[in-house]
């Protein structure tokens, strides 16, 4: 099969087309014919640092995380798939798992679903990863209908999905944004934007909730913007993070009574653990989908096997509106 793979770690690394074994069928495994894969923050992450993050893979290397394809082999155990059924998923492109940016790919049943049928293979394939992040943070908070939620970056790849499906459970949703094109995503999908470089955030906390709060905030861009969220939430909320790696003083997260959830979608497939958890979100997510409650926002631009190196280019140059999608 086609495959593009990486030689080296680096900003720079580049991507190069390889002629690889077709995975075969293993027990409790499918084999997938990818149509196409979408590029995440974290898939550019292992590109660029290569073995200082514990979850890259061995070189050379295929990576992708996220995929959209058809059903081309079923293992021994397998229910509930058949060849030539539509999956989507995200089940490769780390430690010892091949990625999608190959025409063809062997992913754990447990990680997979049917996918969407509402909306196409490269829609699709922008979703798993963040819809899954979107879906446990918003879960894991205890979202309900009522409550006054904030995404911070709501324009993002998790983001938008985030404002959408918080949305679709009832709640009063704003999203911070800093451009008038994210204010416009934003306000597309019934939420209220909220400029943080304009917007000072007792300023916003006051006009949106009365001075009281969020009940929920999912802050996907973390760092030092974490003290931003607690300061913007309510007494004994909740505030769910997908970046969370520094050193930081929670005295104020202690007088407010938060709880802080970390979300690290990629346990499941680092450590086998529950991976038939990812599964049932997916085919939630597509049940939202097909009820016209969530689509992924696709940046314009196309990408195939032969220029993956200008797709992730793309994703970190920080010009993308939306999902950067490799079409296979």
């Amino acid at each position: 099969m086609k495959a593009t793979t990486i030689t080296a770690y680096g900003a720079t690394a580049k991507f190069e087309i390889a002629d690889l074994p077709k995975p075969q069928a293993t027990p409790g495994h499918v084999v997938v014919r990818v149509a196409a894969s979408s590029v995440n923050t974290v898939d550019t992450m292992i590109r660029a640092m290569g073995p200082d993050l514990p979850l890259s893979p061995a070189l050379p290397a295929v990576l992708g995380m996220d995929f959209a394809g058809t059903v081309d082999a079923v293992g021994e155990g397998v229910t509930g798939f058949a060849v030539g059924d539509e999956v989507y998923g995200c089940a490769g492109g780390l430690a010892d798992l091949q990625g999608a940016l190959a025409e063809f790919m062997l992913a754990d049943a447990k990680l997979i679903a049917h996918k969407p049928k509402t909306i196409s293979m490269r829609d699709a394939a922008a979703l798993p990863l963040v819809g899954i992040t979107a879906y446990e943070g918003l879960d894991r908070a205890g979202i309900a209908a009522g409550q006054n939620v904030l995404v911070q970056g709501g324009a993002g790849g998790v983001g938008h999905v985030a404002v959408q499906l918080a949305k679709h459970f009832g709640a009063n949703v704003f999203a911070t944004v800093s451009k008038d094109q994210q204010t416009d995503i934003v306000k597309g999908y019934g939420a209220t934007s909220i400029n943080y470089m304009s917007e000072a955030i007792e300023d916003y906390v006051a006009k949106h909730t009365n001075g009281t709060g969020f009940d929920v905030i999912f802050d996907t861009v973390g760092g030092e913007n974490m003290i931003a969220s607690f300061e913007a939430a309510a007494l004994n909320a909740h505030v769910a993070s997908t970046v969370s790696l520094l050193e930081i003083d929670l005295s104020l997260a202690h007088f407010k009574g938060l709880s802080l959830h970390v979300v690290f979608m990629l346990l499941p497939m680092l450590h086998d653990v529950k991976r038939e958890d990812h599964g049932a979100i997916l085919a939630k997510l597509a049940q939202i989908v097909d009820a016209g409650a969530l689509k992924p926002l696709v940046d314009e631009q196309r990408f195939n096997l032969d220029n993956v190196g200008a797709a992730y280019d793309r994703l970190t140059s920080g010009q993308a509106v939306g999902k950067v999608v490799v079409d296979i």
